[in-house]
């Protein structure tokens, strides 16, 4: 696949209204009822509506020029709309995007009949990864609950439409015979219906089981991110799976923090260690390292370890860890302790006092 500029023909300057005004002009050239049966058209209608639904989000935009396409594909990227009929991406591209969902304004309100049966539902789920399981990435297990026809279900062929799932409509006007093709309401497009159905199933035949499946945490994955599992959602009558969704959200560390591909930490001083210095073990999001406190250190002062933050997707490069500087005022000391702090005021004391601006 492309890269997404190249699809909607925008440079990565343009604005993201050049990028709507380009995404709309493609989607109406290759919209599905403009071209009925036409393969080549629907591929390039949904490679645009990929290209549209991460270049139209700031966040992923921002991820996807930082890491490149091949990064995206990494992901699990593209595979969630190839895999899709066009009716999948009319009902699902606005939940899966975050409701971001341009076909409601240019296609008065997304969804179209289709002429084909729909595969299973597609299914999302949520796993939780700690900073260490981004770091390294790793596998975990998952359960899913999923439809599947039960054991022992017999199917029919549909009457109405004769097993092709869909009926035709043959109506005349001025032009001659128009034909118009719509989903079979008996089967509901299947081209089967459901005989002789086995105890616990529902109505249509189904039932629901729960599989256990092994998720490859790619390493570098950020909160938010997702990828697709292409047949591994519910199934329909004949089999046909949807996709599973599984997004990754970041477990909340005790004292660390990301932002972006880097580690904030916060270190707390004693008024000693920020005077004379010090050199002192921190630990990181994969083990400890040495960080030298420069003597004179001012609190909100930020020092920065290299190479010890998340690694960049599509990347052997690493983010920094940065630790920001605070130092202890005790509520209560010692007698030692106040003692030297007292010579130490007094000698502050015949100090000239400092003003400075405030700034925020």
């Amino acid at each position: 696949m492309a890269d997404f500029y190249d699809i909607l023909g925008v440079s990565k300057s343009a604005s993201a209204n050049e990028i709507k005004r380009a995404y709309r002009k493609i989607a109406m050239k290759f919209h599905p009822d403009r071209n009925p049966d036409n393969k080549e058209a629907e591929k390039k209608f949904k490679e645009a509506a990929e290209a549209y639904s991460v270049l139209s989000d700031d966040s992923k935009k921002r991820q996807y020029d930082q890491f490149g396409h091949s990064a995206y594909n990494n992901m699990g990227g593209q595979s969630g709309f190839n895999s899709m009929n066009m009716d999948d991406i009319f009902n699902q591209f606005g939940d899966i995007f975050g409701g971001n969902n341009p076909f409601e304004s240019f296609f008065g309100g997304g969804r179209r009949a289709s002429a084909r049966p729909r595969a299973g539902a597609d299914l999302k789920v949520k796993i939780k990864v700690s900073y260490k399981e981004i770091v390294n990435g790793g596998e975990k297990k998952i359960k899913i609950k999923k439809m599947k026809p039960a054991e022992g279900l017999t199917l029919t062929t549909c009457s109405m439409c004769g097993g092709s799932g869909q009926v035709t409509k043959v109506t005349n006007s001025f032009l001659g015979q128009m034909r118009s093709s719509s989903v079979c309401p008996q089967c509901s497009g299947y081209g089967k219906q459901p005989t002789n159905i086995p105890s616990g199933a529902n109505r249509d035949g189904m039932v629901s089981v729960e599989e256990t499946l092994k998720i490859k945490i790619p390493s570098g994955v950020e909160d938010g991110n997702y990828m697709t599992l292409d047949g591994q959602g519910s199934e329909d009558l004949n089999g046909r799976a949807g996709d599973l969704y599984v997004f990754f959200e970041e477990e909340i560390h005790e004292y660390f923090s990301r932002y972006g591909n880097d580690v904030l930490l916060q270190l707390v001083l004693g008024y000693s260690q920020a005077v004379f210095g010090d050199k002192i073990d921190i630990p990181t999001i994969d083990g400890t390292a040495k960080l030298k406190i420069p003597s004179g250190i001012q609190p909100g002062q930020i020092l920065r370890v290299k190479g010890k933050g998340f690694p960049m997707m599509g990347s052997t490069r690493r983010g920094d860890q940065l630790v920001k500087i605070q130092v202890d005022v005790p509520s209560k000391m010692d007698k030692d302790e106040k003692k030297s702090t007292e010579e130490l005021l007094k000698i502050q004391k015949n100090k000239e006092i400092k003003f400075q601006k405030f700034e925020d």
